[in-house]
């Protein structure tokens, strides 16, 4: 699943408009819950040596998602699965959006990741 196929797909299914938090950053696209504004996705662009899937001149669209703790050690070993970049390594792994990765696990790991920061 492509950045703009899932960032849709998280407006239409949530009713949650991305939000632009950062200026040094404006494609970093964070997702909140309505009402307690915690996050449930992050989608960012980053070099692809941050998470380990490469080299610097590389940019990966990323997205960062909260899985339950038992599931994090099965789901990197998954390719495109990373340790979250910039989050909690136990609770949240990052997903590479390359097209790769199964879209329908993708939106159902978005779906667990909304349940989960309720």
């Amino acid at each position: 699943m492509k950045k703009n196929d899932l960032i849709d797909y998280i407006q239409h299914n949530y009713g949650t408009p991305p939000d632009y938090p950062w200026i040094k950053y404006p494609d970093y696209a964070v997702f909140r819950h309505r009402g307690n504004s915690r996050w449930f996705a992050l989608i960012m662009s980053v070099s692809a040596d941050k998470i380990g899937a490469g080299d610097a001149k590389t940019a990966a669209d990323i997205i960062n998602v909260k899985v339950a703790p038992e599931l994090v050690g099965s789901l990197r070993l998954k390719e495109g699965v990373y340790p979250a970049y910039h989050m909690n390594k136990e609770h949240w792994v990052t997903i590479i959006l390359d097209g790769k990765f199964n879209s329908g696990e993708l939106k159902s790991l978005i779906d667990d990741s909304y349940r989960l920061t309720q």
